[in-house]
């Protein structure tokens, strides 16, 4: 019996084609699409006003440095220098009131008692404006409840002044340090508070040897933040103390609105780009340093 065997050809079968993967830069094309409308376009009209001059009788514009220099002379300068110390003051007092407060809650064996503040602090840190100028002024103003109940008038106590805006910007800036530092303070290990106290060091030597140096990133990121948080704020100032403190988001207010002189609005620009710049080196400062405390606490 002879079999026959056929030869079958067999076309091979085609492999379904891969699907191409899409760039991974173009999940963020919208994201930069309106951070180029959102910002950019303000900051192009910013530096294009900065540095523009209109001629008042033939209406002519020119480029020029007129108005950068006018912004760092007289009154203009005087206010960015105010506003850096406010800041800087400001800043440094949050710091120093917010990180023993930060430890006190983190090392506190009541739960709720840390919720109630972490959710307090985030309330308050963004708490602002014309709504806390009105609360300070009806509580701590001239006619206030407490200064009328305590005497403070008669013993030179004076809200609309430098320090009574220190103490009203510190009403943010404290929850805003709190929320802050705590992830810092978090990352501190129970291993190296055993391992000092296990080598005859006080609290104070473990702070000032371990606990602090490891923190120091975060603890000066923090300090800046604050400081541009101060820095930037205009509408607690500007419902409470009006002019009686110098402040360049109050020049430039006053340029733009004319108040003082007609036609500055570039000077206004002018001082917005110098503000730019402070905010520029603050974050300067800020940005390798949450990096490193990044680094060090992981």
């Amino acid at each position: 019996m002879t079999t026959a065997l056929t030869r079958v050809d067999v076309a091979p079968v085609a492999s379904p084609k891969r699907r191409r993967r899409a760039p991974a830069w173009l999940a963020v094309v919208p994201l930069l699409a309106f951070t180029a409308i959102a910002f950019g376009l303000p900051a192009l009209a910013m530096l294009n006003g900065a540095f523009t001059v209109k001629d008042q009788t033939t209406g002519a514009t020119s480029y020029t440095t007129a108005n950068l220099t006018t912004s760092l002379h007289g009154a203009y300068l005087t206010a960015l220098l105010g506003s850096v110390k406010l800041s800087a003051v400001s800043a440094v007092l949050g710091a120093l009131l917010g990180l023993p407060l930060a430890q006190a809650v983190l090392t506190s064996r009541s739960r709720a008692l840390r919720e109630a503040v972490l959710t307090a602090s985030g309330v308050l840190a963004n708490f602002g404006g014309v709504p806390l100028a009105f609360a300070f002024v009806a509580t701590l103003g001239n006619a206030g409840v407490l200064t009328r109940h305590l005497g403070l008038t008669g013993k030179g106590w004076d809200l609309y002044s430098f320090w009574g805006l220190v103490i009203v910007y510190l009403y943010f800036l404290i929850p805003l340090m709190v929320l802050t530092i705590i992830p810092a303070l978090e990352g501190l290990r129970s291993q190296w508070r055993e391992a000092a106290r296990n080598n005859g060091a006080t609290a104070v030597q473990y702070w000032r040897h371990v606990a602090l140096p490891v923190i120091a990133p975060s603890l000066l990121g923090g300090l800046v933040l604050l400081f541009g948080s101060a820095f930037a704020a205009y509408a607690t100032a500007a419902a409470m103390v009006g002019s009686a403190v110098p402040l360049i988001t109050l020049q430039i207010a006053d340029a733009i609105s004319g108040n003082v002189l007609v036609g500055q609005e570039n000077v206004a620009l002018a001082l917005s780009l110098d503000m730019v710049l402070v905010a520029g080196l603050v974050m300067a400062v800020y940005l390798p340093l949450q990096r490193r405390s990044a680094r060090w606490l992981a």
